[in-house]
């Protein structure tokens, strides 16, 4: 198979950025095409027929591997690319790890960063209209509260499953970076959480994401900062 490697992404998706914090801690370098994925192009759509990004195409040609989504993504990265390990190296924190990525993927989601951007990014790639303070507020609430648990977590251990960095902390820095690139974590209440966030934002793997910019949404002033 070809080296070639392409990944078809929205910048300020999660799941994309899962899967790029992956592809930079292996050192994995590949090609990038950026998606509109709510325009529903075709060719995309050819690619992974859910119209979820992201999607990894390694090789070309009729002998091309297409990995639809994060967590396939993700799992054949483990496989075929096994160093550095980042699910972990003993079972009970491989399996801690994939419990907190499906732990932000999910539940995450579902209480907290889904309201947020739903109000803040989606209305305005879609033009659906202003944000509703009343989803605003409840996803903030949730945010607050995960983000005590992740405070709990960090003040026994030293990243999020263990004493490794792993899966679990890139599945809740992808969820967070978004939301702070909207400026909505409020970090100085929780200084675990913080000084996480500031050893993960000072990796090699995590910079491109601090470049991201899109048009019409920018970042607010201290998403890119390493020492906020």
């Amino acid at each position: 198979m070809s080296q070639e490697r392409t990944l078809h992404h929205f910048p300020l998706d999660p799941a994309s950025r899962q899967v790029r914090l992956a592809l930079g801690e292996k050192r994995l370098p590949f090609a990038e095409v950026q998606v509109r994925y709510w325009e529903q192009p075709q060719a995309f759509a050819d690619l992974n027929p859910s119209g979820m990004t992201p999607v990894l195409v390694e090789g070309e040609g009729p002998d091309r591997l297409v990995l639809c989504e994060s967590r396939a993504i993700l799992g054949w990265l483990e496989e075929a690319h096994p160093e550095p390990a980042l699910l972990g190296r003993e079972p009970a924190e491989r399996a801690e790890s994939r419990r907190l990525v499906q732990w932000f993927d999910r539940k995450f989601e579902n209480e907290a960063s889904g309201f947020i951007l739903h109000e803040k990014m989606e209305k305005r790639l879609l033009r659906l209209g202003p944000p509703e303070h009343a989803n605003l507020r409840q996803g903030r609430d949730g945010l607050k509260s995960h983000l005590r648990y992740v405070e709990a977590l960090l003040q026994a251990r030293e990243w999020l499953a263990g004493r490794r960095l792993s899966l679990a902390d890139f599945a809740a820095a992808a969820h967070l970076s978004v939301l702070d690139y909207f400026g909505d974590v409020p970090w100085g209440d929780f200084p675990a959480a913080k000084t996480w966030y500031m050893k993960l934002k000072s990796r090699p793997a995590f910079r491109p994401l601090l470049a991201d910019r899109w048009p019409g949404l920018p970042p607010a002033g201290h998403y890119d900062d390493l020492d906020f």
